[in-house]
């Protein structure tokens, strides 16, 4: 039992510490970023259609969406390396749900699930305020 405590343990703290949020190197849970932004819609992405970026690998629903995001990675990628915003906004990293999203000012804002997004667009941009401090203090380590 405790052998199985401290991998928990180790695996929750490595968590915490990744960059982007990612499942088995998959980031948005292989979600197309471009479509959110040209579909505003979450589109699950495919396998044969991929490109790494940073420490994630990212998928696509066209080719099209594949080259713009080559182009310009950093134009689509989530923000907060795709943690819940609104848990960054109160220091931590959550999880998301791909379809609880949110784009403001050119920018994806992804969330919890729905419930939260709600919560998280009542106070939106004093949120962000306190996420974009948090992720900074954060990434200063």
């Amino acid at each position: 039992m405790r052998k199985l405590i401290f991998k928990l343990m180790l695996l929750y703290a490595s968590f915490l510490q990744a960059q982007t949020n990612q499942k088995n190197g998959v980031a948005i849970e292989g979600h197309d970023p471009v479509a959110y932004f040209t579909m505003n819609k979450a589109v699950r992405g495919s396998k044969q259609l991929q490109a790494k970026f940073d420490d994630a690998t990212y998928y696509f629903a066209t080719l099209d969406n594949k080259k713009l995001f080559e182009e310009n990675p950093r134009k689509y990628i989530p923000q907060y390396g795709g943690y819940c915003a609104y848990g960054m906004s109160n220091g931590y990293k959550a999880p998301i749900e791909p379809e609880a999203f949110t784009i403001v000012d050119g920018k994806l804002y992804l969330n919890y699930n729905l419930e939260v997004r709600t919560e998280w667009q009542k106070e939106r941009d004093e949120r962000i305020k306190r996420a974009d401090a948090n992720w900074n203090k954060m990434h200063k380590k």
